[in-house]
């Protein structure tokens, strides 16, 4: 149930009514960018001659890079400060995310307490609370807050793991969206900080990990090399497995596993509290492929998978036997159960056959995709966008489940007493709420974990549609329609993709999205291939060498927009972040004429040089490399930077970034900037917008993201006016 928190009608109403003017005023205009000089590169790839004018923007400590970082955000801050109606736009935002709403994060249990991520705005940053019930957690005590720490709030919470007996709380802490995170430990009764910092177990390439020893006296964590150990190109690779005991100088830790390990392996842990065995996940880069390790009291790490094994997530069933997620003649996934004796994979039983929809993997501090309680074995599916967990018992029985709202996305599962269970979920039109399943009774019931929200979305309609891409695959669209009683004919639509890693588009609600609904936005999000929505075969017709299929996907769900007179092409809009930035250069690149306006949040453009990038070894899994011709092939082939053909009239786009992205090089949003710049023969901006105390988006503070989102909308809502 919605919590409205709308300080009065009249102000509700008179916020709604300017932002309806500003969609509905004469076109601003842009002045014009400032100059960028061209400096020809020519590098040579299987014979073929490439030039690249904007290679010296990719120096960020250059001070000539420095100063055109300066005069494009100037450029960027005119055009979008003199937007009409900015201003009430801005009050209308910045009281939606500040409202006093709270929300948590996947809560664990450990010795008895409940450990959760609490976001309450107008707070900057999420801290860590501990309490005694899901069901009265304003009573729970702040362990960890960043916001006290940092009055700038740059400091983030990277994750964090309680000890066994919950007595201890260890904490990645990183600054200004680096991501690069060092453990700190903390006492739960008194709050302080104890023992020793564990440095460097979290980069923004690899990720990091920790799990705490049964009797909570150390921990095993991810560790990267430390000063003089390698040169300084890698410094955020080759994490390996290491133990700390607590009480000891970090130069005593004890090496565990990962010499031999691939230069962009990611590690995850997770220990059997009962029978101390450890269980080490290990990822090849991000392109979904997985090796496993186990490790018994007393004995050496056992191998029993690798890479090419199709072998993808692995979990305790109990000290006896692990519950096993492999593809192998099974590309959406089935379980089987492997002894700990043998740990033979091979010859396993199946205990969850393969079925029409997909099992969820998930990895890195994500809430599991499966989950083993002492006699029930609960597994997330993908259904192509939406997500609902199923349950079955330990043989692979079905068993009754929760009950669970229809097009909603489904997840956070933890563990309670039993085989009961707490899980989220949310939908595009409800804000995420936190059930409790009794599996004994079979009752399904909210708990005070619940999300709020400060508005409501009960006029908006949510259609799941299909649109058909260029070699006839059915993609789904979710379309979010908003009431409005003047709406007669195409409307303004904003456009989301993302298309890439596996990573399924699921529903997710945005309270601040009401302020695009109010202005009678249509807002779709397209579940297109490169995601895990059907599978890893959907995933695998979305990555490397045909990844084309990804941009023809989404072109097609733009399309569908337009002949199904929802838009048209001058009231369209589209937007995508990261992947999904890459997303949005190859689609104006190869349909400049589809859309009126982009959005484009820390994007990846130059495609022949995002491999040498601090991130982008890890990124090759799922692109490819220039060093393979026919990877090369289909790289140079969409690789946006390279497709800019000069004068073409391109839409107006906004590109984001931040200085301290540790997973997309900024340079990226530099080069394309300048180049579309250069090429354009239209009139419609070119913006970029560098955020100097931001990374990739996740550990953003409150005010950054709320001046952020102010930008984007009101870039969107001035470019689809009805009447330009």
């Amino acid at each position: 149930m919605f919590i409205r928190r709308i300080t009065s009608m009249f102000r509700f109403c008179t916020a709604i009514a300017l932002l309806l003017l500003a969609v509905n005023v004469p076109g601003v205009r842009a002045e014009q960018p400032p100059d960028t000089r061209r400096e020809p590169v020519t590098d040579v790839y299987h014979g073929e001659s490439v030039v690249d004018e904007y290679r010296w923007l990719e120096d960020a400590q250059d001070p000539a890079v420095k100063h055109w970082n300066a005069e494009q955000n100037d450029y960027a801050r005119r055009f979008l400060d003199s937007l009409p109606g900015r201003e009430q736009l801005r009050e209308r935002i910045a009281e939606i995310m500040t409202a006093t709403t709270v929300s948590y994060g996947t809560p664990v249990l450990r010795g008895g307490r409940f450990f959760a991520l609490k976001r309450q705005p107008p707070k900057q940053q999420p801290f860590i609370v501990m309490f005694d019930s899901p069901n009265d957690p304003d009573r729970g005590k702040v362990l960890v807050d960043p916001n006290t720490m940092d009055s700038e709030g740059t400091t983030s919470i990277d994750w964090f793991e309680p000890s066994p007996d919950g007595k201890l709380l260890a904490v990645s802490l990183s600054v200004g969206g680096s991501e690069a995170g060092d453990v700190h430990v903390f006492d739960t009764e008194s709050g302080e900080a104890v023992f020793e910092v564990v440095p460097r177990v979290n980069t923004g390439t690899a990720g990091g990990d920790l799990a705490w020893m049964p009797d909570s006296s150390g921990f095993f964590y991810t560790r990267h090399p430390r000063s003089g150990e390698r040169p300084a190109e890698d410094m955020n690779f080759y994490q390996q497995a290491w133990f700390h005991k607590l009480g000891t100088p970090t130069a005593d830790d004890r090496y565990e596993l990962g010499a031999d390990f691939p230069r962009i392996a990611e590690i995850e842990f997770e220990m059997h509290d009962a029978s101390g065995q450890l269980l080490l996940t290990v990822q090849d880069g991000d392109g979904g492929r997985f090796a496993h390790y186990l490790k018994s009291p007393g004995e050496n790490w056992r191998q029993f998978s690798a890479f090419e094994d199709e072998t993808i997530q692995a979990t305790f069933g109990s000290e006896d036997y692990l519950f096993v997620l492999t593809r192998r003649d099974a590309p959406r996934g089935r379980i089987v159960k492997v002894p700990t004796s043998t740990l033979d994979v091979e010859s396993a039983v199946a205990v969850v056959a393969q079925s029409d929809d997909t099992i969820v993997n998930t990895f890195y501090h994500a809430p599991p995709g499966i989950l083993a309680t002492p006699t029930k074995l609960f597994v997330l599916y993908q259904l192509g966008g939406p997500s609902e967990v199923r349950v079955f018992s330990h043989d692979g029985a079905p068993q009754p489940g929760p009950k669970q709202m229809p097009v909603s996305s489904v997840g956070g599962l933890c563990p309670l007493s039993g085989d009961s269970i707490l899980f989220s979920s949310e939908s595009f039109v409800m804000p995420e709420s936190v059930f409790r399943f009794d599996a004994q009774t079979g009752a399904t019931t909210a708990t005070a974990l619940s999300s709020t929200s400060p508005v409501s979305f009960d006029d908006v309609e949510v259609k799941r549609e299909f649109a058909t891409s260029k070699d006839g695959t059915r993609i789904p669209l979710n379309i979010m329609i908003p009431a409005s009683e003047t709406a007669d004919g195409p409307r303004p639509c904003i456009v989301y993709g993302y298309g890439g890693y596996a990573i399924s588009l699921t529903p997710r609600f945005s309270a601040v999205r009401r302020v695009l609904f109010d202005a009678g936005i249509i807002y779709t999000v397209a579940n297109i291939r490169g995601g895990g929505e059907f599978g890893e075969e959907w995933h695998q017709q979305g990555m490397l060498t045909r990844k084309q299929n990804v941009f023809d996907d989404f072109a097609a769900a733009c399309r569908y927009m337009i002949d199904s007179g929802y838009t048209t092409s001058d009231r369209l809009a589209t937007m995508g972040g990261s992947n999904g930035g890459l997303l949005m250069g190859a689609t104006l690149t190869q349909h400049p004429q589809l859309m009126k306006a982009v959005v484009a949040l820390v994007g990846i453009y130059d495609m022949l040089r995002v491999e040498l990038s601090p991130n982008g070894s890890f990124n090759i899994p799922e692109f490819g490399s220039v060093q393979d011709p026919e990877q090369y092939a289909a790289l140079r082939a969409y690789s946006p930077l390279h497709n800019v053909e000069f004068n073409t009239k391109y839409p107006a786009v906004l590109f984001v970034t931040g200085e301290n992205d540790p997973r997309v090089d900024p340079m990226q949003s530099r080069k394309m900037t300048a180049k579309l710049q250069a090429a354009t023969s239209g009139s419609e901006p070119i913006l970029l917008r560098t955020s100097a105390d931001a990374g990739h988006g996740a550990d953003t503070p409150l005010d950054e993201r709320i001046a952020q989102t102010v930008d984007v909308y009101s870039f969107l809502l001035h470019e689809l006016a009805a009447d330009k």
